[in-house]
């Protein structure tokens, strides 16, 4: 620390008559170049100075003190205001009368409680307009991407294809067969005298004229009797089902048995079903799904098509089935509006909006309905300097006190600090966030102290901080133990030499010495002088204050 005599401030009338205004001026707008001068002069002051003054002001009165231990704290002060652990004003961004709003102040809400219920009978309409829209374009996908698929409409054997793979199909074209050959039928005549009594259902005998066995089969259908004609001159044509074991083909033939009654003729065997497959739509076979001969069912893939046009239908298909969905998503979120959740759990401090009351579109209210505070915990804002950010870390202790709570001490600790820092007259500070979990009476919006214990030291060599000079060096007497370490370089008044020390932390008044001193010796300092910073500030000062 530099030790500046006060006198040298004072400056005479006569220098400053005329030209006071033109200095600050300078100083104002010349202030980096003023900062670096002030060092500069400061520096040589201390240099130069002490090595020819000193010892011609032995008439200067120095305090004397002995040198002793003490305690030294290092605490941060700050103040800031109380806020709750979180915030949020409730808003709405839909029009409509409130139909509910089941809760009152003070209430306790937990996350996602319904906080407000808007009449939305106005957009409902849209939303299932919006649905309807969907399951249409669904649908409308759903062909597209199957016209590409050539499927079976019955279950069966796959008889032929038509075509192969990289054949080239018109829409229409025949591509295979399929046959149902589980069961075959067998269509074949009785007079009508005897079928009129046959039913559906009713067993009856088949036997092929190839291996003349007997075969079980059912009457599936009747016709061809006129009950009004000569029943002894007209026949009737029964059809019967018989179950294939594999054995049967349309090139065999046999008669039937229907109660000991044997048909007029024989007949071929039919197929139960038979489809010839064509394709929906023209491209180029792509690949055939199944086998000739295999077993297959109602919709089963037969082969696959693709096509330019195919694939332009399909892609037509899925950009409309998605522009269905956005129209139909953006409906449902619309909707979902009208349906106002908490948004955090915490305490009702503020209700602005009742059941009963309109929103309407710029209306003040539709902005602030209602406000929660989420108390589980409080904390304080504090704006710390730079030069003192460095000694906080988070985790540590905060006492706390607030002028609205007279008598009572609060415990906090620090849960963030933050690096973006603000600058504003030339100094940053830094966002400091304390966290305070037993409240008390505390409350939300209060004024309140901190203090932070940032070092401290029990029982150590401490001199006033008014004795350093230069940083790291103390006069002390001549027949002070240390004075033997004096500092040669250095010209201290009659009876004093100067010694370098090393110190640790301070407080306002002291700083802790580590060593270059010990017990027994006396030390002494001008309580005239002012430091070069306390100058420099005073020079900052009266130049800041010329701009008012």
């Amino acid at each position: 620390m530099l030790g500046f005599n006060k006198k040298t401030q004072d400056a005479s009338p006569q220098e400053n008559t005329g030209g006071e205004n033109k200095v600050l001026h300078f100083i104002r707008t010349h202030k980096k170049r003023c900062i670096a001068a002030v060092v500069a002069v400061a520096v040589l002051a201390v240099v130069v100075i002490p090595r020819r003054s000193r010892s011609a002001s032995a008439d200067m009165a120095y305090v004397q003190e002995a040198l002793g231990r003490r305690d030294i704290v290092n605490v941060y002060d700050g103040s800031g205001t109380i806020n709750a652990a979180d915030s949020y004003t409730v808003k709405s961004l839909v029009t409509g009368t409130v139909l509910t709003a089941d809760f009152e102040l003070g209430d306790t809400i937990q996350k996602g409680d319904v906080l407000y219920v808007i009449d939305s009978s106005d957009v409902e309409g849209d939303l299932e307009s919006a649905q309807l829209s969907v399951s249409q374009a669904q649908r409308s996908y759903d062909d597209a991407a199957d016209a590409r698929n050539v499927r079976t409409k019955i279950s069966g054997e796959v008889s032929s294809f038509a075509v192969a793979a990289g054949d080239a199909v018109q829409a229409g074209q025949t591509v295979a067969t399929v046959r149902d050959t589980s069961v075959m039928l067998l269509a074949v005549d009785f007079p009508a005298a005897e079928a009129q009594s046959f039913a559906v259902g009713q067993a009856a005998q088949v036997m092929p004229d190839t291996t003349f066995e007997v075969l079980n089969g059912t009457i599936r259908s009747v016709s061809g009797a006129d009950p009004s004609g000569d029943a002894s001159l007209m026949t009737c044509t029964v059809t019967i089902a018989v179950p294939n074991t594999g054995s049967l083909t349309t090139a065999q033939a046999a008669v039937a048995q229907v109660n000991g009654v044997s048909s007029l003729n024989s007949a071929h065997f039919a197929y139960q079903r038979e489809e010839t497959v064509v394709a929906a739509a023209s491209g180029t076979v792509s690949e055939l799904c199944v086998r000739e001969g295999s077993t297959v069912r109602q919709d089963d893939v037969l082969l696959r098509i693709t096509g330019k046009d195919l694939d332009k239908q399909a892609q037509n298909a899925a950009d409309n089935l998605r522009s269905a969905e956005l129209r139909m998503s953006s409906a449902e979120r619309n909707i979902s509006h009208y349906t106002i959740d908490a948004p955090i759990s915490g305490t009702i401090v503020d209700k602005k909006v009742k059941a009963g009351d309109k929103l309407s579109a710029n209306d003040a209210a539709m902005q602030n309905l209602c406000t929660i505070y989420d108390m589980s915990y409080l904390e304080l804002k504090l704006n710390v300097d730079e030069l003192k950010i460095r000694s906080l870390k988070v985790g540590q202790e905060v006492e706390i006190t607030a002028d609205a709570v007279p008598g009572e001490t609060y415990k906090g600790t620090i849960s963030s600090i933050l690096v973006a820092g603000t600058t504003a007259n030339g100094s940053t500070s830094y966002p400091v966030t304390v966290r305070i979990d037993e409240m008390g009476d505390l409350l939300p919006g209060m004024n309140a102290s901190a203090k932070i214990t940032t070092a401290s030291v029990k029982d150590v060599l401490a001199l006033p901080n008014a004795a350093l000079v230069r940083g790291s060096y103390v006069l002390v007497t001549k027949d002070s133990p240390s004075a033997a370490n004096a500092e040669a370089s250095m010209t201290a008044p009659d009876g004093y030499v100067y010694v370098k020390v090393t110190t640790g932390i301070s407080d306002d008044d002291y700083i802790e010495v580590k060593s270059g001193l010990q017990e027994g010796d006396t030390i002494a300092y001008d309580t005239s002088t002012v430091s070069a910073t306390d100058f420099y500030s005073n020079m900052m000062v009266s130049a800041e204050g010329g701009d008012e």
